[in-house]
């Protein structure tokens, strides 16, 4: 059984590693830091999480009634989503390389959607670097469709949007 809960500052270092293992083999590809790794550094994690926007998922927790990575339990993904005036944005969503392909991406994303349709939304909106391919490739089998290209804090983004009106 897997518990989703909002983050706290607390879980600040879980936040970052998860972060760092989930983005690290990016570096390479893109040549440049990944924006959810420079987000630590600009200390965005601990603004988001202070207003609400970040929200952790934990595995393998059958028999406890809470988590808490300050008592070891460590979060196999986590999930940033920050209202914007007409949409949800989906900021970061990340599951760390040793959960990949258990369906924790699933998992967040089906999240992800409920929270934007549970606040009104009728779409969700996110973005990647163009070179990470594979995120592109999940992103439209989810049904998101590409809005437009920029070049953001000097990383080459590609917006996409899924309507949430049926």
């Amino acid at each position: 059984m897997s518990i989703l809960r909002e983050a706290r500052l607390s879980d600040l270092p879980a936040i970052e590693a998860l972060v760092k293992a989930a983005y690290g083999h990016y570096v390479d590809r893109i040549g440049k830091i990944p924006g959810p790794i420079r987000d630590i550094d600009d200390h965005r994690y601990a603004h988001h999480i202070e207003a609400g926007h970040v929200s952790l998922l934990f595995d393998d927790v059958t028999s406890k009634k809470s988590v808490d990575a300050d008592n070891g339990d460590e979060p196999v993904g986590l999930l940033v989503l920050i209202p914007q005036p007409d949409t949800l944005l989906l900021d970061n969503v990340a599951v760390a390389p040793t959960a990949q392909g258990r369906g924790f991406g699933k998992v967040l994303m089906q999240v992800a959607e409920a929270r934007a349709r549970q606040l009104e939304f009728d779409s969700i909106t996110l973005y990647t670097q163009e070179l990470m391919h594979d995120n592109l490739a999940i992103y439209r089998r989810y049904g998101y469709l590409e809005t437009r290209r920029v070049r953001e804090r000097g990383l080459d983004r590609v917006y996409l949007r899924k309507p949430l009106i049926e």
